[in-house]
């Protein structure tokens, strides 16, 4: 019996081009998938039981999720996965039609640009030798002032340099665009080129490790954690809320809609228009805070 899951996920990388995570996570629906049909089946499952698949099955399958204690976001996630590996595994045809759970939509929260600051200066700060700390002002402060997701930051490499106004970006699925740097990023990044103690090529990665490796994302999560807890700012306030700053700053003064979907790197404007909710919200907080009767 041929392994679909293992099959999907081969689909994924060389035909779709998702990034190693979301294969991960669609992978592991697939099986999941798979494993619920051939006990609710008692027969092995291949391309024709994919292409039977009822909107009951495909239910019973959420129902015993949601009893492991899956949130309606997550389920929804489920549910999308599961459409993708039945559209590939039987064809559109086969894909039971099923409406996914409510999933209420969050407003991503900014962190104030002097917060973005102290963040940074907190982890910088605290770093075990000078070079690192050197390297996390400049790594948090390329996420604030480029917009860059963490794993575009780290997945830079030396092919970027010399460093110049702007510089190019590999997002989601491999789409590149070019964002600008500014003087403060350009000028904290020039200071941790000229103090990190290992060579980098074109082909190494900008953001070194302790031991010269490449950097992990865990290791910046954790020092923004740390330094959160130090300062008291929120639990929102991580390494991805650094990139939602800097577009509800961007939009704040006036940014046009389009132009900041370029610099995010978002496929579609819908992406990019939460960001008009932000700065209403934001709006929002302003008056009910200083309006008497607010």
């Amino acid at each position: 019996m041929e392994d679909l899951p293992a099959r999907f996920a081969e689909h994924l990388i060389r035909d779709r081009r998702r990034s190693i995570h979301t294969v991960r996570a669609y992978r592991a629906t697939a099986q999941r998938l798979v494993d619920f049909l051939q006990d609710h089946l008692g027969m092995p499952v291949g391309r024709a039981e994919l292409a039977g698949l009822t909107p009951a099955d495909l239910r019973a399958l959420l129902a015993r999720r949601r009893g492991e204690g899956l949130s309606n976001a997550s389920a929804a996630r489920e549910l999308s996965a599961a459409r993708a590996f039945l559209e590939w595994g039987s064809g559109a045809s086969g894909v039971p039609m099923l409406r996914g759970p409510r999933v209420r939509k969050g407003v991503p929260r900014a962190v104030a640009p002097h917060e973005a600051v102290a963040l940074a200066e907190e982890v910088a700060e605290g770093a075990a030798e000078p070079w690192i700390g050197q390297r996390d002002w400049a790594l948090l402060l390329l996420l604030y002032g480029a917009g860059l997701r963490i794993g575009e930051a780290l997945g830079l490499t030396g092919a970027v340099l010399p460093l110049g106004e702007t510089i190019r970006v590999t997002g989601k699925r491999d789409r590149q665009r070019i964002v600008p740097l500014i003087p403060p990023v350009r000028s904290a990044l020039d200071a941790y080129l000229a103090a990190v103690p290992w060579p980098i090529d074109r082909e190494s990665p900008l953001f070194r490790g302790q031991r010269g490796g490449p950097l992990s994302a865990g290791v910046v999560r954790a020092k923004v954690r740390a330094a959160r807890g130090a300062l008291g700012l929120p639990h929102r306030t991580t390494p991805h809320a650094l990139r939602h700053s800097f577009a509800t700053h961007l939009l704040g003064r006036g940014a046009d809609l389009r132009a900041l979907q370029e610099l995010l790197g978002h496929a579609s404007l819908s992406s990019t228009q939460i960001y008009t909710a932000v700065d209403a919200a934001h709006l929002l907080d302003v008056y009910r805070h200083a309006h008497p009767r607010g």
